[in-house]
C-alpha cells in the first residue's frame, strides 16, 4: 500500500516553500498545497498550527508525521525518496551546498524580506526607504560577487548537476535579487529557468501577487503583521531602519516568532 500525498502548507511567495516545491518536482514526488488561513497575522489555522509550532511555511505533512523548516523537510525529502539524489556525492561537497543554503536563508532572504517591507508594506517615510533601498542595492551586489565565487567554473553550484544548493539559491534570486542576464550568474538563473520544476514554481509565484494589492492598508489597520524573526530583525536594524522597528512595535503591525504552547 503506497502512502499518502504529502500536504504542503505554504505561501507561493515564501522562498522556503518555494525551495521545497522545486525539491519535491525534482523528485517526481506527487503533493498537495494548502495556504494556512490567516498567514500573514499569526492568527487562524489549528491544523497549520500542529503542523508548524512556530506558525511558519512551510510545514509537511506525510504518513502521519509533521515536519517544519524548509531545511528539515528537504532533508526528509532526499531520505523518503532518495532517488534521483539532491545532493552531491561526497561529504565536503554536501557541506559546501547546505553552507550556501545557510547563507542565503538567511543573509540574502533577509533583504528580498526587507525591499517586501519597503516596497509592498510600505514601512517607513519616503527618505527612510530611499536610504534602505540603497543599502539593500548594495548587499544585493556583494551577495551576487559571493554567488559568483561559490559557482566557480561550473554550471550549478552542484558543479554538473542541478542540485540542492541551486534549490536553496534560486528563489531568493527571483524576486527582487535578479541577476542581470550577461553574468555568470545570470546564466546559471536562466538554465534553472529552463527547468520545469523552477519555471512552473516561480510562476505560482508570480499568479499570487495579485493577492498582495492594497496589504499596506491591511498593515496599517492592524490585519496583517509581517514576522519579525533573527536575522530579518538584525538586518533591519543594522541597515538603518530602528525606527521602522520601534514604529511597528508601538502600532502592533509587527510579530515575532511563537513562544512554546
Amino acid at each position: 500500500m503506497s502512502a499518502p500525498t504529502p500536504l504542503l502548507w505554504e505561501h507561493p511567495l515564501s522562498p522556503y516553500a518555494q525551495k521545497v516545491k522545486i525539491a519535491l518536482r525534482e523528485k517526481g514526488a506527487a503533493f498537495e498545497v494548502r495556504v494556512p488561513t490567516g498567514i500573514g497575522a499569526g492568527v487562524g489555522d489549528d491544523a497549520f498550527f500542529d503542523a508548524s509550532p512556530r506558525h511558519e511555511v512551510p510545514a509537511l505533512e506525510h504518513d502521519g508525521q509533521t515536519i517544519f523548516d524548509s531545511r528539515i523537510i528537504t532533508d526528509y525529502i532526499e531520505e523518503t525518496w532518495p532517488s534521483p539524489s539532491i545532493l552531491p556525492a561526497t561529504p565536503a561537497a554536501r557541506a559546501r551546498a547546505r553552507m550556501i543554503e545557510e547563507a542565503v536563508d538567511t543573509q540574502l532572504e533577509a533583504i528580498g524580506w526587507g525591499l517586501m517591507e519597503l516596497r509592498v508594506f510600505k514601512r517607513g517615510h519616503d527618505r527612510l526607504r530611499a536610504s534602505l533601498e540603497a543599502q539593500a542595492q548594495r548587499q544585493i551586489g556583494q551577495a551576487h560577487a559571493w554567488l559568483e565565487r561559490q559557482l566557480g567554473d561550473g554550471q550549478y553550484f552542484g558543479g554538473a548537476q542541478f542540485l540542492r544548493a541551486d534549490m536553496a539559491v534560486i528563489p531568493h534570486l527571483a524576486g527582487a535579487s535578479r541577476p542581470a542576464a550577461d553574468t555568470k550568474l545570470g546564466r546559471w538563473f536562466a538554465r534553472c529557468l529552463a527547468r520545469e520544476s523552477v519555471s512552473r514554481t516561480l510562476e505560482e509565484a508570480q499568479s499570487s501577487l495579485a493577492g498582495m494589492a492594497n496589504v499596506d492598508k491591511a498593515v496599517k489597520a492592524g490585519l496583517f503583521k509581517r514576522q519579525y524573526r533573527d536575522h530579518r530583525l538584525e538586518w533591519m536594524m543594522r541597515s538603518g531602519g530602528v525606527d521602522i522597528v520601534l514604529d511597528g512595535l508601538k502600532a502592533n503591525t509587527i510579530r515575532f516568532s511563537t513562544e512554546f504552547q
